[in-house]
């Protein structure tokens, strides 16, 4: 420790529970601050860690610090408490929560650009926080024009001119305008006529949307009471939460909007978090045409250097408002008044892999800590939110009607039993073509991607399945593959049976490609989109396919839960649901839940313009109660028998769960390794005196994803400390060999 004088905690990105201390020499003692990135040997590797504190306590023997890789920190002291609480309560390592809580394109290289300006004013450049700094070189003229006497001629005294009448220019657009003008420039600035200096560059998501502002629209009286409540919370300036129960079209985001409003004129910041991409683009639309503030928009579907940009403008306080997914709840806002979850049942907020975090239930927690207001807004609440309104956890807001008295639309159902083969019922059939013929649009959805659900041989009953993964592979005809939906296995469609070399191959079962082949049959004249992970793929398609259907230029849109959430269409007066019960028999104790939601969720499609809209809902299962309470817009006569299925089983909102995951590529040491770990967790159940039932081990419904074999094990209790408590032990105790894996999802969402 030769010349070292700090001594430093720092958290590393590897799956340990602890963190380490590193000397730091003498030169480098300035530049050490908590929420700094640094630069540490680590085995016999070098990586990148996170700066805690500054130990007080001198150690020997300790590596030191090979270098600091920030001007500013990252996080500040208050922000690493929320960072602390995530790792302790989803049992995570540190190092592992303040990766994925910081942006993916922190380490990027920056591009430059020139920029030319003819005023010759001094930009000063901008302090980033981490990463390569992304700048543009600007040109400006020289304090004397007259350079070194010689006479500017040709392309060089254009570019003069040009300077003189627009300002700047970046190189872009110079070279746009005189063609190639490298050498002219580089003379240019060899003679003094101008100069350059370094300027920041970010790279802007809108920067090709132009929109118009509007104003606060009218509210109707139940709008207006729910606005009143929120603003005195707001006024009182400590933690309060709201679930926002309104029905589809009942103007939730209008109350986003005017509360935001309130927050944004008294200084303050607002976090808004929506489940799917696919919603964000309408939604920051809506913003952008109420807000003149500063913006910010935290998604996966941002390039790493723009979500990396927007990420620092909200370092830097130049954004009031933020708006994303899951990850969202981690970025850097300050002074936050009000963080707004919409959609708040999706199951899209919880990250299903690594830190398995619940943006949703994070939202709660870090209002808590900021004394902010928290809006939990959803047409189907869970129904574990739904309870906790009902004890007086959140107070609870209602919107029981459309804006402007809309009726909500009509809905009609049709029993299937009987009719294998049909896509689309004959009545369902006859509704699309009347509504085609009236200028209506219509949404057809399917949960279920791909052309054909499996392939069969119907000469030996063969059936192509993924060898990385216990499920069929789906057929994609346009790509004339079959894909694992998993794990992205394909295989070339085959033209006879692989086992028996018959050329009677079945295609079973339907996904949204192959309605919208068959509907593109039916109606040759209509224009049919579809909206599905495989047509969402690139970047600023969801944002396309959006556009195209608010502008009419769309008849038919099908597709799967990416258009039942959240969009406003207008235009849309009919919604057919052509398979209603495809997820009611999934081995999970949500099903009901999910097909309730789905099914309410897209039937809000419809009729939310001045039109009224129709429901047409095709299903197996016409007694299920999740379907016909969905089709009656009865939300509180499917939580009061959903809330006796889970009372009698003992399932949330009546206990807590935590799930052990293990997995290996070998079946039989992850079956071993989980009988192993079923015995600990017993163990230690009696140790610990808690009361924890324990259920497993058992195969994982889904026994096989990406060549690992899967089995789990679930921990139900009715104190959330003594499953806590029992999970964290197990953590600490059960050491599996290095190839079984084991996670630990506390409160997991996920069951298959």
């Amino acid at each position: 420790m030769s010349s070292s004088s700090a001594i430093i905690e720092v958290a590393i990105p590897v799956p340990l529970d602890t963190t380490f201390h590193y000397a730091v020499p003498a030169g480098l003692v300035p530049s050490i601050q908590p929420g700094k990135r640094v630069l540490v040997p680590f085995g016999r590797r070098t990586v990148t860690g996170y700066i805690l504190d500054i130990a007080c306590t001198p150690r020997d023997s300790l590596k030191e610090v090979i270098e600091v890789l920030d001007q500013e920190p990252l996080f500040t002291r208050e922000e690493l408490g929320f960072f602390r609480w995530c790792a302790a309560y989803y049992l995570h390592p540190l190092g592992e929560v303040l990766k994925a809580a910081l942006p993916a394109g922190i380490n990027i290289t920056g591009r430059r650009r020139k920029v030319c300006d003819a005023e010759g004013e001094e930009v000063p450049t901008e302090v980033l926080t981490g990463g390569k700094r992304v700048r543009t070189e600007t040109f400006h003229l020289a304090a004397s024009v007259e350079g070194d006497g010689t006479p500017v001629r040709g392309k060089s005294a254009d570019i003069l001119a040009f300077l003189r009448l627009h300002g700047e220019a970046r190189r872009s657009l110079l070279t746009q305008t005189f063609g190639a003008c490298y050498a002219q420039l580089a003379r240019l600035e060899q003679r003094g006529l101008v100069a350059t200096e370094q300027r920041e560059f970010y790279r802007d998501p809108f920067r090709e949307e132009v929109v118009e502002h509007d104003m606060p629209l009218p509210l109707n009286s139940c709008q207006a009471e729910a606005l009143r409540r929120i603003r005195e919370s707001l006024d009182c300036a400590s933690f309060a939460s709201y679930l926002l129960h309104g029905v589809t079209g009942s103007g939730k985001t209008e109350i986003y909007l005017q509360a935001i409003s309130h927050v944004v004129e008294q200084g303050g910041t607002a976090l808004v978090l929506v489940p799917e991409i696919a919603l964000t683009p309408q939604l920051v639309t809506r913003f952008r045409r109420r807000f003149t503030c500063g913006i910010a928009v935290l998604h996966s579907g941002l390039s790493d250097g723009e979500r990396y940009d927007e990420w620092r403008r909200i370092r830097q306080g130049r954004a009031s408002i933020v708006i994303g997914a899951r990850s969202a709840i981690f970025a850097p806002l300050s002074n936050i008044r009000i963080i707004v979850v919409d959609e708040e049942h999706d199951s899209s907020y919880k990250q299903s892999e690594g830190f398995r975090y619940n943006g949703r239930d994070l939202a709660l927690v870090r209002g808590k800590m900021e004394q902010a207001c928290v809006l939990l807004g959803s047409a189907t609440p869970l129904v574990t939110t739904w309870h906790a309104a009902a004890q007086g956890k959140h107070a609870y807001l209602s919107l029981p009607e459309r804006v402007r008295s809309l009726p909500m639309p009509e809905t009609e159902l049709v029993d299937m039993r009987g009719r294998r083969g049909e896509t689309l019922s004959c009545r369902l059939q006859e509704a699309v073509g009347w509504n085609l013929e009236q200028g209506g649009q219509a949404i057809l959805f399917l949960n279920r991607r791909g052309f054909a659900t499996y392939v069969v041989c119907e000469q030996c009953g063969h059936v192509l399945n993924c060898p990385n993964c216990a499920v069929t592979l789906t057929y994609h005809r346009g790509r004339q593959r079959h894909f694992c939906h998993y794990c992205d296995h394909s295989v070339p469609a085959p033209s006879v049976c692989p086992s028996c070399e018959s050329p009677e191959i079945g295609l079973l079962g339907r996904g949204t490609e192959r309605v919208e082949e068959e509907v593109a049959e039916m109606f040759p004249n209509a224009r049919v989109g579809r909206m599905d992970r495989d047509t969402t793929s690139r970047k600023g398609s969801h944002a396309a396919i959006l556009k195209e259907v608010e502008e009419g230029n769309v008849d038919l849109l099908i597709g799967t839960q990416m258009i039942a959430k959240g969009h406003d269409f207008p235009g849309v007066t009919l919604v057919g649901v052509v398979s209603a019960d495809a997820s009611v028999h999934l081995p999970d104790f949500r099903s009901a839940e999910r097909t309730f939601q789905l099914l309410t969720q897209v039937m809000g499609r419809a009729g939310r313009g001045d039109r009224p809209g129709r429901v047409i809902v095709q299903t197996l299962l016409p007694d299920h109660y999740a379907i016909f309470r969905a089709l009656n817009h009865d939300y509180a006569g499917f939580c009061a028998e959903e809330l006796d299925f889970r009372r009698d089983a003992g399932y949330p909102p009546f206990s807590h769960l935590a799930a052990v995951i293990l997995s290996s590529t070998s079946k039989a040491e992850a079956e071993r390794q989980a009988d192993q770990a079923a015995s600990t967790l017993r163990r230690l159940r009696r140790e610990l005196k808690g009361k924890v039932e324990i259920l497993g081990p058992a195969t994982a419904p889904l026994g096989k994803i990406r060549g690992r074999y899967r089995w789990q094990i679930l921990l139900k209790g009715t104190r959330r400390s003594d499953v806590h408590s029992l999970a964290a032990k197990f953590r600490k105790t059960f050491v599996p060999p290095a190839v079984v894996r084991v996670n630990i999802d506390i409160d997991p969402v996920d069951m298959l």
